[in-house]
């Protein structure tokens, strides 16, 4: 199971008026609203991350680790999407991954506007915070949902 993960807009709610808060490893704080909210993802399901992030290669897998769990987010199984060095949307990203690989049981946690036009059984699998609140708990639920419903067909 895995959460494809987004973190601007998502553990990060954008605001218009303020730059975000950093913390001392020199990344945005995540809102404590999102943290709560993916720990109970992590914990209801077992689900491992998969980040979409446009931050991702930034770091190595055992820093973005160490970020989550400074953050908050503990026992984080965390993976991430090769470099975009086709300068790929988040929708092509996305789709190109799946393609390549056989993950079935997945939610998408992504504020992005082109995952929209993702095919219907894949944005079947979307959950999509407004980017100025981020993730909470009613989405947190639904994508529970969305997993524990993709393992049943799974097995």
């Amino acid at each position: 199971m895995l959460i494809l993960l987004d973190i601007d807009g998502v553990m990060v709610p954008a605001s218009n008026w303020k730059r975000p808060e950093f913390e001392s490893d020199g990344f945005p704080k995540f809102s404590r609203k999102a943290t709560n909210s993916l720990q109970k993802i992590i914990s209801e399901t077992g689900a491992g991350i998969l980040l979409t992030t446009s931050h991702k290669s930034n770091y190595y897998v055992n820093e973005w680790r160490e970020i989550f769990s400074n953050r908050g987010v503990k026992n984080a199984k965390i993976r991430k999407l090769n470099k975009n060095s086709n300068y790929l949307n988040r929708r092509e990203e996305v789709m190109r991954w799946l393609e390549k690989s056989n993950e079935k049981e997945f939610v998408i946690i992504d504020d992005d506007k082109t995952l929209n036009s993702l095919p219907p059984s894949i944005k079947s699998r979307l959950v999509q915070p407004s980017a100025t609140v981020g993730l909470n708990e009613e989405l947190a639920n639904s994508a529970i949902r969305i997993l524990k419903s993709s393992k049943e067909l799974a097995t």
